[in-house]
């Protein structure tokens, strides 16, 4: 008689009782070998591209500006050497259609020494100099060095380009001179002027120049942040240093806590969070309270446009209302969160509490998070020099631009030491041939977006191999103390470093097949967002439509992927499993268990959060009123600051990836401690014969039942 074959149940089938399991399996073998064959020679093509682009970049084209000529701007052992700042000729060609298209501004690009500081017309200097030739010496510097004297026409400066119409009062801003933008009761002005000659015969006004600059601006996306911030840095980097190591200490106290009063400590985080961020609120009323009654109360951030002075933004009532808003709708959402999930904290309390019991048998996992951040902040070095590297690889490439954008040679390659002599400069009067960008004609060049990408794909891809190193070691560490039948003595010893063996030694192929798979998602969703900012202006509804699903769809599969690789390596640091066995039992038993991860998975994570809020804002109101000089009488911090709120920023961003960091091992102590929970109730039933692992006030929180209690000191 044929033998009853069981019905498929997609949730799989439960796990049977094993007298002899006791935790992460120590027999195990080699898992995924050919993905983690596929790896290894990855990351060896990686370092062969680096070593390339290494051999054929020049990191000085970022660093330093670039004048029409491809010359560099205040580069050492070159006639720029005392001109490190790029003045552009006309700047209000600038708003021209063409710069976006072809990454430059259609005007002619000189390296000065210095900014015009005046309003003064090609003009008026040549008749000012017939009576005093120091109006020539000054305005020569800014005109081509092979001009030596101020004789030829208006019409011929304007075809030649040898010396700008009009020069105006500017600031060096990101290493170029921008208009020297103010406000005089309520009206943007230049140099107190609000129009002015450009010294071709027209009247401009200021808000013309405004869009010009802010044509620049666009280009300069991703430079430099600017010497201001840099000297900002050096001044304080002691006092974000003292910022940094409190936050870490504080941390490290709230763990600690988190053994002995996890539900006051809970309170703590609900009110301080709560708290800090309606300080922020009050603070931005009183700003807007003050601003109210000004005469700049009416300009709005479209008003002033760009600024080489950040801090005027802060001048502005409309900045300190948008703050406002968004810390009142950031409060009310914790505090409806926290009244619509008040009966849920009680099981999140509960497994912190016996997360820090596992902590407390296993400290070194709290310092576990500083080798994850070594190694992402050597990822991040590499992709970043590697990419500025094969950014800047190549000749210099010139191309034909016009300020109209109408001619026919548009965009084509030229030779700036011919073109005045060839037909292009006929046919298009007006013409220049710029420097546009560095590159060449030889297999590597014709690659480099290829290799850009390359670089991109494996950056992503040992990001997350690195992650999922960490969160594989600390689930079969945390693992290792749950399945121990007498705690602390039966915990194997160093179960930290054992995962962590175990962890490189078998299952580098299964975590590097995780983590290609997430690193596709991410590559797909980056490719996304380009052809959205490429398509932006398009008018067809159906394909922002389209675009606007895809994004949407893609970004909730990298979240369901984040959350079954996670837990696919739980179950491979316990059973040593490859990635698909692992990732399907992982799934069958969270779905025979749904009800319980809905429930613990994102209330766990929002008492966490709570928690490196409180951590990150308590050190950013420390570092808000150190940096503007609001405790003198306590201490006093820097008092030549340009910009406050730099050093306050990096202060509150490091503390909370510190406080991840830490918080973090508590987050992968509760997915593993519950993952092992599942398991033990469908290994065991409670019973004498076969009783529970887990702790009985623990138990009697998840499920209502009376069990025996595993003896401890047996």
């Amino acid at each position: 008689m044929a033998r009853k074959r069981k019905p498929f149940s997609i949730k799989g089938d439960p796990r049977t009782f094993e007298p002899d399991f006791k935790g992460p399996v120590s027999n195990r073998s080699c898992t995924d070998v050919l993905c983690c064959i596929i790896f290894l020679f990855f990351i060896v093509g990686y370092i062969l591209l680096g070593l390339v682009a290494w051999v054929h970049g020049d990191p000085r084209r970022v660093a330093y500006p670039t004048d029409s000529q491809g010359h560099f701007c205040g580069q050492k052992g070159t006639p720029n050497e005392n001109k490190s700042i790029l003045f552009y000729f006309n700047l209000l060609k600038c708003t021209s259609p063409s710069v976006m298209i072809n990454l430059q501004c259609p005007t002619t690009q000189i390296c000065v020494s210095k900014c015009p500081e005046r309003f003064v017309t090609y003009v008026e200097m040549q008749v000012s100099t017939k009576n005093n030739r120091s109006h020539w010496a000054y305005y020569k510097q800014f005109c081509k060095t092979s001009f030596v004297m101020p004789k030829k026409s208006l019409t011929e400066i304007l075809l030649d380009e040898d010396c700008p119409t009009v020069i105006f009062p500017s600031r060096p801003f990101l290493q170029r001179c921008f208009p020297a933008f103010s406000t005089h009761s309520g009206t943007l002005t230049v140099g107190n002027k609000t129009t002015f000659e450009d010294g071709s015969g027209k009247t401009r006004n200021v808000m013309e120049l405004r869009a010009a600059a802010n044509g620049i601006n666009r280009l300069l996306k991703g430079r430099s942040i600017g010497t201001k911030v840099f000297e900002d840095y050096s001044t304080c980097w002691f006092w974000i240093l003292m910022g940094l190591i409190i936050a870490m200490v504080l941390s490290w106290m709230f763990l600690i806590l988190l053994k002995y009063t996890a539900g006051f400590l809970f309170w703590i985080f609900m009110l301080g969070v709560l708290g800090i961020i309606g300080y922020g609120i009050w603070h931005c009323f009183r700003e807007y309270q003050r601003l109210q009654g000004s005469s700049t109360s009416e300009l709005t951030v479209y008003d002033i446009g760009i600024q080489t002075d950040l801090s005027i933004y802060f001048e502005l009532k409309q900045t300190w209302f948008t703050f406002m808003i968004i810390l009142c709708i950031i409060e009310a959402i914790i505090t409806i969160m926290l009244i619509f999930l008040r009966n849920r904290i009680c099981l999140a309390i509960a497994l912190l509490k016996e997360g820090s019991k596992a902590i407390g048998y296993i400290p070194s996992t709290l310092i576990y998070p500083l080798l994850t951040f070594i190694l992402i902040s050597i990822c991040i070095s590499y992709w970043a020099v590697t990419a500025v590297f094969l950014a800047t690889s190549g000749t210099p490439i010139y191309k034909v631009i016009t300020p109209g954008g109408q001619c026919i040679h548009e965009n084509k390659t030229c030779d700036p030491e011919i073109f005045n002599t060839t037909d292009i400069y006929k046919a298009c009067p007006g013409a220049m041939c710029n420097f546009a960008f560095y590159g060449g004609k030889s297999l590597y060049h014709q690659y480099i977006t290829i290799f850009q990408l390359y670089n991109l794909f494996a950056f992503l891809w040992l990001i997350n191999f690195v992650l999922a190193l960490g969160q594989c070691t600390l689930a079969g560490a945390f693992a290792a103390y749950y399945w121990a039948t007498k705690k602390p003595d039966d915990i194997p010893p160093f179960p930290l470093f054992t995962a962590f063996g175990r962890a490189i030694r078998y299952h580098t192929g299964s975590l590097a097949f995780g983590s290609l798979i997430l690193a596709l998602i991410q590559m797909f969703r980056i490719i996304l967002e380009y052809m959205d900012h490429r398509l932006k202006n398009a008018h067809n509804k159906v394909s922002k439509f389209l675009q606007c699903c895809l994004k949407c769809c893609f970004w909730c599969l990298e979240k369901m992927v984040k959350f079954l690789n996670r837990n696919a390596y739980i179950m491979i640091a316990i059973y040593g499993k490859n990635f698909c066995k692992s990732a399907r039992d992982a799934f069958n038993l969270l779905m025979r268990n749904v009800v319980r991860v809905a429930v613990m998975d994102k209330v766990t994570e929002f008492v966490l959060l709570l928690g490196k809020l409180l951590v990150a804002g308590s050190i950013g109101i420390l570092a808000f009123l150190l940096f503007t000089q609001r405790i003198p009488m306590i201490l006093t911090g820097p008092t030549s600051l340009n910009y406050y709120w730099v050093p306050m920023l990096t202060v509150i961003f490091g503390s909370f990836l510190i406080a991840h960091g830490f918080f973090s091992v508590y987050a992968m102590c509760v997915d593993t401690l519950f993952i092992c929970f599942c398991e033990d109730l469908e290994r065991n039933d409670g019973s004498a014969e076969k009783p529970y692992f887990i702790s009985p006030s623990l138990h009697g929180i998840l499920i209502k039942k009376q069990l025996v209690p595993r003896e401890q000191n047996k």
